[in-house]
């Protein structure tokens, strides 16, 4: 796992704050600015951006994960 400070546009992340709605959420980062990071979370129907501190992100390792069948 990443230091926070080692999250920057495209990174892969999870939100870590268990008061958060999206806790557990996994998404990717589009901007960083001023100690935020505006997420973006795509799944099913639906696409939201939304803004969290950089406290409140840890990044995820995806270069680990299994590729589907072809």
């Amino acid at each position: 796992m990443m230091d926070d400070n080692m999250i920057f546009p495209g990174s892969a992340v999870r939100v870590k704050n268990t008061g958060d709605t999206y806790y557990g959420f996994q998404g990717q980062v589009q901007r960083v600015s001023d100690g935020h990071a505006a997420v973006i979370f795509e799944g099913g129907n639906w696409t939201k951006m939304i803004s969290f501190r950089l406290s409140e992100l840890e990044s995820v390792d995806v270069s680990s994960r299994k590729k589907g069948k072809k």
